[in-house]
């Protein structure tokens, strides 16, 4: 992956504040334990629903059931918005990653996936791989990955408006 072109948009931002960095935003998608993903379904609708994610390689990665509505959704557009962050006003960092979701479907990489998700949860989330996929208790899903396009993160307390674009 290459470093982004980071700036401040300062119509958005304290007069004080400054870009977030890059490795302040990886670090904050690393560390996210909830992401919502925003689809969009076939009548233009948006569709939105909470998930779990790891970041590795440079992208994010998520899993989702075939039937699911996001997995629905997919197929027809796989454009995405990936946000994280906290509820609170006065402080904390908020991030928005932009990008289309594309289907991972090689064994080596879920096998890698799948440590990552073990790793990340201590243990909690359990997947094997086989058939393209993961596989646990509740059956398959599909695992996808998204190299983003675009990254916003916002500053709370001293608000800054950050973009990364690649």
């Amino acid at each position: 992956m290459t470093e982004p072109t980071t700036t401040l948009d300062e119509r958005f931002s304290d007069p004080e504040g400054a870009p977030i960095s890059w490795d302040e935003t990886v670090s904050a998608l690393e560390a996210a334990q909830l992401f919502w993903i925003t689809t969009v379904r076939a009548d233009g609708r948006p569709h939105m629903s909470p998930l779990v994610a790891v970041w590795l390689d440079g992208a994010l990665h998520f899993s989702t059931g075939a039937a699911e509505q996001k997995a629905v959704n997919l197929r027809a557009n796989p454009n995405v918005l990936l946000t994280t962050g906290c509820n609170k006003w006065d402080h904390g960092l908020d991030v928005v990653v932009e990008g289309e979701a594309i289907q991972v479907t090689d064994d080596t990489t879920l096998r890698r996936l799948a440590d990552a998700w073990r790793a990340k949860w201590d243990g909690r989330w359990q997947f094997g791989v086989r058939d393209r996929s993961f596989h646990h208790d509740a059956g398959a899903a599909l695992v996808f990955c998204v190299q983003p396009t675009k990254v916003l993160a916002f500053g709370k307390g001293t608000f800054t408006h950050t973009r990364h674009r690649f």
